[in-house]
């Protein structure tokens, strides 16, 4: 219903849908759309549980839309089939990145299905894109990753800041998302895992819960270890 509000307010047309995974809360309502958009384009992982897609896609491959081009990248670990959609071609000076639930304004997803190891790597993927992307993540989540964020991190002034800053968005109901890049590689622990403040929280919490820590993979698992237990 908020899709269909949103298009008829605007005068808009349904074109495109970019499914990044097989998520219900990601997939649910398309079929529904495409009762009243027949000819809406379902760009989605070749690969997955979610048979919806009309114009399936794998990593390399490009999509075209509106004059933007967008290179599809394999980003698993939240789950096995998760895709993201980058263009550098520059809005308002900025590229674009949808990312799905992979990265979170000062978050990312849990693992449902990928290792550790290939949740680091794709947020590596990720954080090698320039730092003027503008991150849209799938969910504003931004208060509750950044209640653990400080938790992990007590002495980041900047955290402290951002938290201040995005508490008084949302109590004006603004979103907090999306974010940038840059923003995050600053302040996202998930995306600090060679940073000395992160990588000291992580030892003090690998070494009382017993977890390896001999790479930047278990690094990230530590923090990942700590948000799920939080």
């Amino acid at each position: 219903a908020p899709v269909e509000a949103h298009l008829a307010k605007h005068n808009l047309t349904l074109d495109t849908i970019l499914v990044t995974h097989h998520h219900p809360e990601h997939v649910g309502g398309i079929s529904a759309l495409l009762d009243n958009h027949p000819n809406t384009r379902i760009v989605g992982p070749a690969e997955s549980p979610y048979r919806g897609s009309n114009h399936p896609v794998r990593p390399g491959d490009e999509v075209v839309w509106e004059g933007m081009t967008f290179d599809v990248l394999a980003v698993p670990g939240h789950t096995l089939d998760h895709l993201a959609y980058f263009s550098d071609d520059a809005i308002q000076g900025h590229c674009t990145l949808f990312c799905g639930d992979t990265l979170f304004a000062s978050g990312c997803g849990r693992l449902f299905e990928g290792t550790p190891e290939q949740m680091q790597r794709s947020l590596a993927t990720l954080r090698a894109l320039p730092g003027n992307t503008t991150v849209c993540c799938a969910h504003e989540y931004t208060l509750a990753n950044l209640r653990f964020a400080r938790h992990w991190l007590p002495g980041d002034l900047a955290l402290e800041s951002f938290e201040a800053d995005c508490r008084a968005k949302r109590d004006q109901g603004v979103p907090t998302v999306p974010t940038t890049l840059e923003q995050e590689c600053q302040l996202n622990p998930f995306l600090r895992w060679d940073d000395p403040a992160v990588i000291e929280s992580a030892r003090e919490y690998a070494g009382r819960h017993r977890l390896p820590m001999e790479s930047d993979a278990d690094v990230f698992a530590a923090v990942r270890h700590g948000k799920d237990h939080f």
